[in-house]
């Protein structure tokens, strides 16, 4: 954001005389650099440019009179010839007169004769004899602060520059520059800025709605990235270890600290292994080393905690509001922050805060970002603009109806540390960029002093939060800033003529837009919370499914998901696949066809409860699909309710009537107590089989000619025993021994019938 108020002093006489004085005697002592500027050589701007020019330290960054100011870098050749009697001299130019003018400066390419200042002595260049093609070479140049000749308070242009010739230009000319700021406020101002920086302190999201069945229901996480971020080195161990000593509003979001302090206490990750099955994590030291140090970190320090997993507010409100159930996901992922980061850190928090996507707000984010009682929104000044007609940047605080308050982080501080801080060189032009707009801004026409807030991305890199740090270190000599907390910014009395109107929804960045999550997404997430609403009513112990899939649902909406949307599809689909897979463990056995033998009879159906814990408020239903052929009770279908112990099995019996003969499907399936159909119906099929009257006659019949012909058979094989026993004892007693015919003959064919 520019401003339009210029620095006072800006023009003073006094400054230009004596940058003047410094040009005619570098120019009089300097007859090759002079020649160079009024001869008709060539002018090296940005495309022919052959010279790389990196500072990697400006120290001090903000120097007082007594320090001698040192200045690092290197100088790459990046032309195709060799560079021959060449120096880096430093040159100090006049002061800026705006904001606006240090983003000139910033944005400028190339060396620019009559815009660029001259060298200073040239007792301070540094001779480089030769300078190869692509090869670079270091430089220090060391300056007593005093021989810069500054004048009033306010920010300098500082530039480094190669000069030297080639044998194509055998002239000395400058072959690159470098432009940094020097801010320059040796004494404490009259008046200065509180200056308020948050410290933000959130990650991705890592935790699945897995947990195991042990009692504690382990968590189990999508990786084991989050250890990277922890240990030293990592990224949030930078934060905590860089926030600690720094004056810095936390803010925090409670499922980092869940997810953290549920690896202290063991966790899981899923396994790349064909089986899928989760394995042990092996990073808890790690976790309880980082939460360790976090704890004494925040300890007497101002902590914001945002709404759980920190939902997207903007897709919210432009996607989501319209889908039943996602707006009262709002207050829930509050309450849970508080409690959370009390719970963990043991140190209050508040949770009044609202923070949009790099702070672009539109009616609609407003209206969802206060609906779950947040009474300050964070904004920023590039999408809340002023007209310029104050002629300063207001303070931070502006109201905007409804008791709602705006804060308005300053853009141009809050984006300071974008971009890849891993080379010195970018970090160093960074700190002293942040550092000059601070300084200018405490310097704007305003008879009271003001308060400003920055607002960095999300989630820095460690490099980024190094330069971070580095910049917060350079004002805490607190000659034009004070620090101060959120809370205090949000409460500063605001600016009369500051602008107050939130942007239309037209004005809403289209970049920001693109990476919204889609309605589709959101009407994913009420479809696995109206599972779940109906899986819940059955169980005697809900909560060990309400609380994990209750904060997954909070980190499917969440702002992490931005700008990877096939990452959070695939979320969404394993948080439903895995809700879908508890509630089938519930569920009506398949059951084989049946046979109906007689008028009535019983008909087993099972349930089968593979969940560690028990569920009831279950109804089993049976149903004939052909109640005149077969029938529950007096009527086509009958139910019973149904208590299933965890891991075990319950079989429960219908009493069938048949009227007619013939095969009847016959389907079964639970239902909530409510009526609301749970699992899948199973079918089966009764073959029904009814016996009439004279059926039952005829087989009557039957049954008593069988009778009648075994008594029959019986009788007759008595009288064949009894007269052959008479026969025996007809006999003579005085047996002849002779062993001849007679005997033979005796003994008859009729006895071996009897046999």
């Amino acid at each position: 954001m520019a401003d339009a108020a210029d620095i006072q002093g800006a023009d003073s006489v006094p400054a230009r005389r004596r940058w003047l004085r410094r040009a005619v005697v570098l120019l009089s002592g300097t007859p090759v650099l002079a020649a160079l500027i009024y001869a008709p050589a060539p002018v090296a701007h940005a495309a022919d440019s052959s010279v790389d020019v990196q500072l990697t330290e400006v120290s001090p960054s903000a120097p007082i009179k007594s320090d001698t100011l040192t200045i690092s870098g290197t100088v790459v050749n990046n032309g195709p010839e060799t560079i021959k009697n060449a120096h880096v001299g430093l040159r100090v130019g006049p002061r800026l007169g705006d904001r606006s003018a240090i983003g000139e400066v910033s944005d400028r390419k190339g060396f620019r004769p009559g815009v660029d200042p001259g060298e200073i002595d040239s007792a301070f260049a540094v001779k480089i004899d030769s300078l190869t093609s692509k090869v670079g070479q270091q430089f220090t140049i060391k300056v007593p602060v005093n021989k810069l000749d500054l004048g009033a308070d306010g920010v300098y242009q500082l530039g480094v520059s190669l000069s030297g010739s080639t044998d194509s230009r055998p002239h000395e000319q400058v072959l690159g520059i470098q432009r940094t700021f020097l801010p320059w406020q040796p004494d404490p101002a009259a008046k200065r800025s509180s200056l308020t920086y948050v410290w933000p302190l959130i990650s991705t999201t890592h935790v699945t709605a897995e947990t195991g069945s042990d009692e504690l229901q382990t968590p189990v996480f999508l990786d084991d990235s989050l250890a990277d971020e922890l240990r030293p080195g990592g990224r949030l161990e930078r934060m905590v270890a860089l926030g600690k000593d720094l004056p810095v509003t936390w803010v925090i979001d409670p499922d980092l600290l869940t997810a953290v302090d549920a690896m202290t206490k063991g966790y899981r990750v899923r396994s790349p292994n064909p089986d899928g099955k989760p394995v042990q994590g092996r990073n808890r030291a790690v976790a309880e080393q980082w939460l360790s140090a976090l704890e004494t970190a925040v300890q007497g320090k101002k902590v914001v905690a945002l709404p759980f997993a920190d939902p997207d507010i903007a897709s919210l409100a432009h996607h989501g509001k319209d889908v039943s159930g996602t707006l009262g996901q709002l207050r829930p992922a509050t309450d849970k922050a508080k409690q959370a980061v009390e719970t963990v850190l043991h140190v209050p928090a508040s949770t009044d805060f609202s923070w949009p996507v790099d702070g672009a707000i539109d009616p609609a984010i407003v209206n969802v970002a206060t609906s779950a009682g947040a009474h300050n929104v964070l904004a920023r000044s590039d999408s809340l603009q002023e007209t310029g007609a104050l002629g300063y940047t207001p303070t931070a605080a502006r109201p905007i109806g409804a008791g709602t308050t705006a804060v308005v982080a300053d853009a141009d501080l809050s984006t300071a540390f974008e971009g890849d801080m891993a080379a010195a060189g970018n970090s160093t032009l960074a700190v002293q960029r942040f550092l000059a707009h601070s300084l200018a801004l405490n310097l704007q026409n305003s008879d009271e002093p003001r308060s400003y807030v920055v607002t960095p991305q999300r989630r820095p890199t460690a490099s980024q939060a190094d330069s971070m740090a580095v910049a917060l270190r350079g004002l805490q000599a607190a000659r034009w800033t004070q620090p101060s907390d959120l809370e205090a910014a949000a409460a500063a009395k605001p600016d009369p003529g500051a602008a107050t109107q939130v942007p239309g929804a037209g004005q809403y960045p289209e970049a920001l837009a693109k990476q919204e999550l889609p309605v589709s997404a959101f009407e994913k997430i009420r479809t696995t919370q109206s599972t779940l609403d109906h899986f819940k009513v059955i169980l005697s112990a809900p909560d060990r499914v309400e609380i994990p899939f209750g904060n997954t649902t909070n980190r499917e909406m969440s702002t992490s998901w931005r700008g990877r949307p096939e990452e959070a599809a695939a979320y969404r689909d394993q948080v439903q696949a895995y809700l879908i897979g508890l509630t089938d463990k519930v569920k009506v056995v398949p059951k084989s066809d049946a046979t109906l033998s007689g008028h009535s009879a019983t008909i087993p159906v099972s349930v089968q409860n593979s969940l560690v814990q028990d569920v009831h408020n279950l109804v089993l239903r049976v149903k004939s699909a052909n109640p005149t052929r077969l029938m529950f009770g007096d009527s086509g279908e009958a139910e019973q309710e149904v208590t299933v112990q965890g891991g075990h099995s319950q079989t429960v019996k219908f009493t069938a009537n048949a009227t007619a003969s013939g095969p009847v499907e016959v389907s079964a399936r639970l239902y909530t107590k409510d009526g609301v159909p749970y699992g899948k119906e199973r079918k089966f099929t009764v073959e029904a089989t009814e016996i009439t009257p004279t059926v039952m006659l005829v087989i009557a019949g039957g049954v008593l000619l069988l009778v009648l012909a075994g008594i029959k058979m019986y009788a007759s094989r008595k009288r064949v025993a009894a007269r052959a026993t008479a026969e025996e004892n007809t006999q003579p007693s005085d047996e002849s021994t002779d062993t001849g015919p007679q005997s033979t003959e005796g003994s008859g064919t009729g006895e071996t019938v009897d046999r």
